[in-house]
């Protein structure tokens, strides 16, 4: 459960990022809670719990950066979910297995993972 405040001024430059056709971009998976819950109400500020897991409609964000996250952690739901929302038809099997593609070449490749380590970007 985390506390959240959108400014109307950052509300209307999402609605004309939206509009415009260019993409939202969430850094942090706390922005994608925060972004994806005030899509779904009028509220500028407020206790979100959103709880993201495969499958979930993404209406707020179209691409995401954030950090390599523990296994078997929430925030790896959220992401596979992400991962699996811009897939098309792909189940939450095939995104986590595309997820751990990319997490395998980060791997081989020496990124550091974790709250201290790299991050990647998910478009």
């Amino acid at each position: 459960r985390e506390w959240f405040e959108i400014p109307a001024e950052t509300r209307r430059a999402i609605a004309t990022t939206r509009a415009s056709g260019s993409r939202v971009i969430a850094v942090g998976t706390t922005a994608v809670r925060v972004l994806e819950t005030a899509a779904r109400t009028e509220a500028t500020s407020g206790w979100t719990d959103l709880y993201i897991t495969p499958p979930h409609p993404f209406g707020s964000v179209d691409a995401l950066i954030t950090n390599f996250h523990l296994p078997r952690s929430s925030l790896l739901l959220l992401v596979t979910a992400f991962v699996q929302d811009g897939m098309g038809e792909a189940d939450a099997f095939e995104a986590r297995d595309a997820l751990f593609g990319a997490y395998r070449a980060a791997l081989e490749a020496g990124y550091r993972f974790f709250s201290f380590g790299d991050a990647m970007l998910i478009v």
